[in-house]
């Protein structure tokens, strides 16, 4: 039987990024993840040091908690990390969508997985050189191909400074078909410290600004809703 590393599972909630912003969404957040972003806001879903308070769990024990949570009433359900991809997630699917629920997944491209074709988002989210990690392009677009045309493929990048806007550019003219949406990067990322939204504000108002200057009008600009609402904090 299949075993899913599992650090959360909480919602409903909104999606506070990206493609499904404001959508209504149980979270399924993994444990576990192949990449040490140096800005990463989910340490506790990926640094082994938190793996005594992962759960291993059944895809129907899974599966059980996310009906409770959304009262059986069919939406959309977020495979996130961590790094989703590094797990077996075509059962929950599959079990998921025969109640009529749909299904997002958002990975950084680093491992292609069969099971995205039977997803409805796969958001691709390559780390910028802020992050300290290095992209690994034909895994990444190894990633679309696993995707089979299934669900619908957008690509995420977080945006730091002026290096990570100009790779960013890079990426739209290496994959101009894919829609992109870009959101500013959040420095603070102490779940136990509160976040300042001016700061973050001027961090969007600087990205508005340098794409409009640029007339660069390929990607979408949109806030991290939810660390404007509820700043870092774990669960929503």
């Amino acid at each position: 039987m299949t075993r899913l590393r599992i650090a959360e599972i909480f919602g409903p909630t909104i999606q506070g990024e990206g493609a499904l912003i404001g959508e209504p969404t149980v979270f399924v957040r993994t444990g576990g993840c192949d990449y040490r972003c140096s800005w990463c806001d989910s340490m506790h879903a990926v640094d082994p040091a938190f793996r005594h308070d992962w759960a291993a769990m059944s895809t129907e024990t899974v599966w059980e908690r996310v009906r409770k949570l959304s009262g059986g009433r069919p939406l959309t359900v977020s495979l996130s990390g961590g790094n989703p991809a590094i797990q077996e997630f075509g059962p929950l699917i599959a079990r998921g969508k025969a109640e009529g629920y749909r299904f997002a997944c958002e990975t950084q491209g680093s491992v292609a997985k069969p099971w995205f074709g039977d997803l409805d988002t796969l958001v691709l989210s390559p780390k910028p050189p802020s992050s300290g990690e290095t992209v690994d392009w034909d895994t990444f677009a190894a990633c679309i191909v696993a995707a089979r045309n299934g669900p619908k493929v957008v690509m995420k990048i977080v945006i730091f400074d002026e290096v990570d806007y100009n790779w960013a550019r890079a990426v739209t003219d290496r994959y101009p078909a894919l829609p992109l949406y870009l959101q500013p990067g959040n420095p603070e990322v102490d779940p136990d410290l509160p976040v300042d939204p001016q700061n973050l504000s001027d961090r969007l108002l600087w990205l508005v600004e340098k794409v409009t200057a640029d007339g660069w009008f390929a990607p979408r600009v949109l806030p991290q809703l939810h660390v404007l609402l509820w700043g870092n904090k774990r669960g929503v």
